[in-house]
């Protein structure tokens, strides 16, 4: 673990093609793409790849995270991130989610719901999103329902909004494909 942080490294291990053309491993090692959400040291994002149109292109060798951590998608891209959540207890009531949420840009700050009812992170992304449990527990927590995943289960997201839940006494590790996507056209709810 990131003792600055408080985050647990990834380790990301990234394929390529030597100069005769055969496959090579191109890197093997914690992913230094790694943030901290503002004001809470231990919930944190750790991006391992990104993609920026469709088809991606896998030419060349360098890291397609270089820049900043953002919460969405880039335009008509990809994102595959780890996402440590701590336990609910830990920061619940006492962060600031609209200055976590806006540490991670603008997509960030503009996901952020300001009157949040059912969870303080409530937010909503131009997305879709496929989640999956690595570790402990999580809640899915939309605005009218809300599903407990355990390690292996897997949800897709798609457009809504939503939080994060751990009510568990240990961190939760999700890991995270996030797409780019069209705004849902149906009218949000009030």
């Amino acid at each position: 673990m990131n003792m600055e942080s408080g985050i647990r490294p990834v380790r990301r291990i990234v394929t390529g093609h030597n100069a005769k053309g055969r496959s090579v491993i191109v890197s093997d090692a914690p992913s230094p793409h790694s943030m901290a959400l503002a004001g809470v040291s231990d919930f944190g994002v750790t991006d391992i790849w990104k993609t920026d149109r469709a088809p991606a292109n896998n030419d060349g060798r360098e890291d397609a995270c270089s820049g900043a951590i953002k919460l969405a998608p880039p335009a008509n891209g990809t994102v595959f991130r780890v996402v440590q959540f701590p336990p609910d207890k830990d920061y619940v009531g006492k962060w600031k989610p609209d200055a976590a949420f806006a540490s991670m840009g603008d997509s960030g700050a503009e996901a952020i719901h300001e009157n949040a009812t059912r969870h303080e992170a409530m937010h909503t992304t131009n997305s879709v999103d496929y989640a999956f449990v690595l570790e402990g527990e999580i809640w899915a927590v939309l605005d009218d329902d809300e599903v407990l995943m355990k390690a292996g289960d897997v949800l897709v997201q798609r457009g809504t909004s939503h939080a994060w839940s751990n009510r568990s006494d240990r961190p939760s590790m999700v890991g995270f494909v996030l797409i780019d996507a069209n705004p849902v056209t149906q009218p949000k709810p009030q």
